[in-house]
C-alpha cells in the first residue's frame, strides 16, 4: 500500500477553518501539523488568525480536541495580561451590542476580590457590575459568560425563564457553566500532601 502523501516524513501539511468556536476571538484557525514535531502542541495568534503546531500523526479527533484546549489557553493568557478594569467595561458594552442590540449599559464594571462564593454580581439600581478576580486568567469565554449574565441582570431581574432566554444568545453558555461548576467541584475536593501520596 503507498504511503499517504499528507503524512510524508519530512513534509509540513496545513489545513485552515474559517469558523472558529465562538467566543475564540479569532477570525480563522490554521493546523499546522509537522513531521518533525513528536509531542508537542502549541499555538499563537498571527494577526486575527489563530495558528495551532501539532504532529503529523495526530488523528482528526485529537487535533479538534487540541485545538479546543489550545484556544482556551491562549484566551486564559490573554485575559489575564489584558483585561484592566477599562477593559472590561469596553468588553462588556461589546458584549451587550453584540447579544443584546445595546440595551444593557452598565454605569461601571470592574474586578473585586471580595466576592469569593460568587462570580459576579449586579446592582441594577446603580447599574454597576462587579466580577470576581478569581476570574481573571480563566478562558474567555467563561468571562464573556459572566458579564453576560451580569448584563443581563440590568434587562431582567431574578434567574426566571426570560433571563435564560436572554442567554440562550450567547453559543457558550452551556460550555462556560459547565467550566465554572468544575472549578467548583475542584475546589471541594480533598487535596492531598506530598505525605498523603507516599
Amino acid at each position: 500500500m503507498p504511503a499517504d502523501p499528507l503524512h510524508r516524513a519530512g513534509k509540513s501539511q496545513r489545513s485552515t477553518t474559517s469558523q472558529p468556536p465562538s467566543g475564540s476571538g479569532a477570525s480563522a484557525i490554521e493546523v499546522r501539523r509537522s513531521a518533525r514535531r513528536r509531542r508537542t502542541v502549541s499555538a499563537y495568534r498571527e494577526g486575527d488568525r489563530t495558528v495551532v503546531l501539532i504532529p503529523a500523526r495526530m488523528s482528526e479527533a485529537e487535533e479538534q480536541r487540541w485545538v479546543t484546549v489550545m484556544l482556551d489557553k491562549l484566551a486564559a493568557q490573554e485575559s489575564k495580561r489584558l483585561l484592566g478594569d477599562t477593559e472590561l467595561a469596553e468588553r462588556a458594552a461589546r458584549l451587550s451590542d453584540q447579544y443584546f442590540g445595546g440595551r444593557a449599559r452598565p454605569a461601571s464594571v470592574r474586578w473585586v476580590t471580595n466576592q469569593n462564593t460568587r462570580w459576579g454580581s449586579c446592582t441594577p439600581a446603580e447599574g454597576s457590575i462587579r466580577l470576581s478576580h478569581r476570574l481573571q486568567g480563566m478562558p474567555e469565554y467563561v468571562v464573556d459568560y459572566v458579564l453576560l449574565h451580569e448584563l443581563a441582570h440590568l434587562l431582567v431581574p431574578g434567574h426566571g425563564p426570560r433571563f435564560w432566554r436572554l442567554l440562550e444568545a450567547y453559543p457558550r453558555t452551556e460550555r462556560a457553566r459547565g467550566y465554572l461548576e468544575g472549578v467548583v467541584a475542584a475546589d471541594r475536593l480533598p487535596h492531598l500532601s506530598a505525605s498523603d501520596d507516599e
